[in-house]
């Protein structure tokens, strides 16, 4: 039976490609990670980039069903979005805002990332002409060198400039750890203390008590415990994904993978021996071979260097052979197989596996970014405990 029958909802899709998103392994992951938190620890779920490929709004209310109690996007945007769809959680925009731009954000009641003092100043005048005032967590740079204060005389003037301030509430500090995600963890410890000197320094500059502090990333939660401070941001692993290969082996959490990609085969022919697949003609069959077509393509963000990994047919693995085209690519089969069988690029077919880690290893780079990549003509049918419970279809919209 074709997917598309099965999803009983009116968003619907009319090619035979689709991502699942699993919101009970979301859910399991995250709470298993709080689980390992020390008592008193909140957890901020990091849902930013549409929640990391797996859709930003479901990822954020699972997360909050978990445990969370605050959530995290990189831009405003984002943030306004959550709230357009209902979430009435805490949510801090990571990333920089502009100033003009505090006003929305106080509208909404989301907190923004601040550290710069002519900055403050700007938003204060904008906030002082709509009379609303907008929390704030303050970003310090202990080592990660890309966005934050990181001298104490930069501290010092933005203190000076904040308490002059009437719209600007300061509510949190925080910091990012370059290599939490690495088993040595000798810089990891030097960039906390030097978080915890500066945030103590702005607290005493402030006059003020800063509530929450925060510098814990997945990798920092799980393994630093001095990480924590009052707060943890798990974004990756909170989608069943090890923030490295080299930590995979020692976290304490089993973790689920959370994101499936799937297709079909629209087409099967048999190629003679010295025919040849695709632009470029680079792949030329050795013997009698079966080639399927697979709706899918760089266009989908299944780029062309996955030219050669390969995808599951029937529980088996069959290569990617010949470029990959915008929309469609070509796959080796062991023998003649039925058009509309189901094709797996990520994901399990019975015992055989090929995980999101796998396909990072073959394109040269990280696990974060394979789901982000897969692009909005990508179809998400989203899952609990099974069952479909939505599809997005953006290239609808």
């Amino acid at each position: 039976m074709n997917q598309r029958e099965n999803v009983k909802t009116t968003a619907l899709f009319y090619r035979d490609t689709w991502a699942e998103v699993d919101l009970s392994a979301i859910k399991n992951n995250l709470a298993g990670i709080k689980k390992q938190l020390e008592d008193g620890i909140e957890v901020m779920a990091v849902v930013k980039a549409d929640g990391y490929g797996h859709g930003a709004r479901e990822t954020a209310e699972t997360a909050l069903e978990a445990g969370a109690s605050y959530l995290g996007t990189a831009l405003l945007d984002e943030a306004v979005a959550l709230r357009r769809n209902g979430i009435e959680a805490p949510i801090l925009v990571l990333g920089v805002t502009r100033p003009e731009d505090a006003v929305v954000a106080a509208e909404y009641g989301i907190t923004l990332t601040v550290f710069q003092a002519d900055w403050v100043k700007k938003a204060e005048v904008f906030l002082a002409s709509s009379l609303k005032q907008v929390s704030c967590h303050v970003k310090l740079d202990s080592g990660m060198n890309r966005i934050g204060m990181k001298q104490e005389a930069e501290i010092e003037v933005f203190a000076e400039v904040v308490k002059a301030c009437r719209f600007l509430d300061i509510t949190g500090a925080y910091t990012h750890l370059a290599t939490a995600d690495e088993l040595d963890p000798t810089y990891t410890d030097e960039q906390l203390e030097r978080f915890k000197n500066m945030a103590d320094l702005l607290e005493a500059e402030l006059g003020k008590k800063i509530p929450c502090r925060h510098s814990a990333n997945s990798a920092g939660a799980m393994l630093h415990r001095k990480a924590g401070f009052n707060m943890a941001r798990i974004g990756i692993s909170m989608y069943g994904l090890a923030p490295s290969p080299a930590v995979k082996p020692v976290l304490p959490v089993r973790l689920q993978e959370a994101f499936s990609l799937h297709s079909q085969l629209t087409h099967v022919k048999q190629l003679h021996k010295g025919e040849t697949v695709s632009y470029g003609r680079t792949y030329t069959a050795e013997e009698e071979e079966w080639i399927g077509t697979v709706p899918i393509g760089y266009a989908d963000g299944w780029i062309r260097a996955n030219q050669s990994g390969d995808v599951l047919v029937n529980g088996r693995r069959a290569q990617i052979v010949g470029r990959i085209c915008m929309d469609q690519m070509m796959v080796k089969l062991p023998g003649y197989t039925e058009p509309g069988t189901k094709v797996t690029l990520i994901g399990r077919q019975g015992e055989a596996y090929i995980p999101v880690d796998e396909v990072a290893e073959r394109l040269g780079t990280i696990n974060y970014e394979i789901p982000c990549i897969i692009s909005f003509r990508v179809p998400r049918v989203v899952k609990r405990a099974g069952e479909i419970t939505a599809v997005h279809n953006r290239a609808l919209d």
